[in-house]
């Protein structure tokens, strides 16, 4: 049902993102692995690659070349790295043609459609490049929740003009995905120290690993903190888990580049790390400002391991460059972390949700480790009665910290509110919205999950609140609010609130 305040000041645009599956990535694929066999196949496979004649393998590589290269960035060179991951099973690999060994690695690739099922939950910041606009335009990184086979969450990106005036439209999303590369990315020890300490790894063997972090004139490298634990240590019975657990709280620290050639939507975060195996879902991106005036973006995201939810930071100076680690502290326990744009009162400060159904505000020192959050926004309205949360980063005003809400009422179904918070102490709520900003309207009730809309994020530009926002997790459409308009129909909470 449409709320008169819906009706009132709610632009509902015609603009609709949905889910191509024609935007796909090559990504290793070991036969076996999707049934959880208990012995590789990849020796057999190898076997009868190496075994067919020279001409026939020729064949095979100019059709494939024909047909996928066009489809993905740097194709060949998939196809090589892929090949390295079973060259152990060949005698002699030094000894392999180009196009047997491409055709090794073809072998052990498959084509991953990233959207095959949906594409939902965006949130929109400011796009790093904002020339060949008119007057009164911006140009919006859209984040976009990319769902595939297996209900397997990658993180994408669209691009959207919005202005001048209550117009936007989507750029194109062409051309071939790429995954980017891993490259190092160095750990500061005592940030390790602190993660580490938060698992329970307080012994000897691990402050011997740190210990080999902070004899290094430049710091970073593990392999040489590793190989410095001493060997009285390392013979241990604990020791092997130890390290196991080390290494594995230490591989949580992990930098992709994309190439500079590549446009913001051919670029796509893929889970590559344990706690994030089975998805990296909603993240809301944000950018911030330093004291200092330095601007990056950054973005809150839920990893998902099959049985974990873990909340994660990505950073990035460009939307180029992304390294994804870990956050600590008790706020940092649950899903729908959502960071302010700036220091509040010379802090870090975030919402979160700790308890799964109350909106809280936490405070950093550094914006890793975060502390106890303190309720501001808990259930109480009738479209609500499940739980509360945020949906995206909170956005200032002159009057407070807009930020919008999402409740969970009957029936499962998820409506967006908000409520104003205080500029100087965000604990402090000024203003609530007496009923939902957007609810799903009757097309909006059908889809991957009905009765869904949400949001992860939403910028104010030229008076206006843009929301991009997921429709049943299975599409993305964009309404837009006056902003003088919206926060006059706020009401000041009770004073039991």
């Amino acid at each position: 049902m449409t709320s008169s305040l819906q009706a009132d000041l709610v632009t509902r645009h015609p603009t609709a993102l949905r889910a191509d599956p024609s935007r796909v990535i090559a990504k290793l694929f070991l036969p076996g692995e999707e049934g959880n066999e208990a012995h590789s196949r990849a020796a057999g496979i190898v076997d009868r690659v190496l075994a067919l004649p020279e001409s026939e393998v020729a064949d095979l590589v100019a059709g494939l070349l024909a047909v996928f290269a066009p489809r993905h960035r740097d194709y060949r060179d998939i196809l090589a790295r892929h090949a390295v991951v079973v060259a152990s099973r060949v005698r002699a690999p030094a000894t392999l043609s180009t196009a047997r060994t491409l055709l090794l690695g073809a072998t052990f690739t498959a084509e991953y459609a990233v959207e095959g099922a949906a594409v939902t939950n965006p949130s929109a910041v400011p796009h790093p490049d904002q020339t060949g606009l008119p007057p009164g335009a911006l140009r919006v990184a859209v984040s976009l929740r990319c769902i595939g086979e297996g209900h397997l969450s990658s993180i994408g990106f669209a691009v959207a003009v919005v202005g001048p005036g209550p117009i936007v439209r989507l750029e194109p999303r062409t051309g071939p995905l790429t995954a980017g590369t891993a490259v190092p990315a160095d750990w500061d020890s005592g940030r390790l120290r602190t993660v580490l300490a938060e698992r329970g790894l307080d012994d000897e063997v691990t402050r011997a690993v740190l210990g080999g972090l902070d004899a290094q004139p430049d710091g970073g490298d593990l392999e040489q903190a590793f190989a410095r634990v001493p060997a009285d240590l390392l013979r241990r019975p604990q020791a092997p888990a130890i390290m196991a657990e080390v290494r594995a709280v230490a591989g949580s620290l992990q930098r992709v580049e994309f190439p500079p050639a590549s446009a913001l939507a051919q670029r796509v975060l893929w889970p590559a790390l344990a706690v994030e195996i089975n998805g990296m879902e909603d993240a809301r991106f944000v950018r911030c400002t330093a004291p200092d005036g330095t601007v990056d973006y950054r973005a809150t995201y839920t990893a998902y391991d099959g049985r974990h939810t873990t909340p994660r930071l990505l950073t990035s100076p460009d939307l180029r460059v992304f390294t994804t680690s870990p956050l600590t502290g008790p706020a940092a326990r649950n899903k729908g972390m959502a960071l302010f744009p700036r220091l509040v009162s010379g802090r870090y400060a975030a919402l979160c949700r700790s308890d799964g159904e109350t909106t809280s505000v936490t405070t950093s020192r550094d914006g890793q480790a975060w502390h106890p959050g303190r309720p501001v926004h808990s259930p109480r309205a009738s479209f609500e009665l499940l739980q509360v949360g945020n949906c995206g980063s909170p956005i200032e005003t002159p009057t407070g910290w807009l930020v919008l809400t999402h409740g969970v009422g009957p029936m499962r179904t998820y409506t967006i509110g908000a409520i104003l918070l205080d500029l100087d102490d965000p604990t402090i709520v000024r203003g609530t919205l007496p009923e939902p900003l957007l609810t799903p309207a009757p097309a909006e009730s059908d889809g991957y999950v009905p009765n869904v809309v949400y949001s992860c994020g939403g910028l104010i530009h030229d008076g206006h609140l843009w929301l991009p926002y997921g429709i049943a997790d299975a599409r993305i459409g964009v309404a837009s609010v006056p902003v003088d308009q919206l926060l006059a129909r706020m009401t000041r909470p009770r004073a039991d609130a």
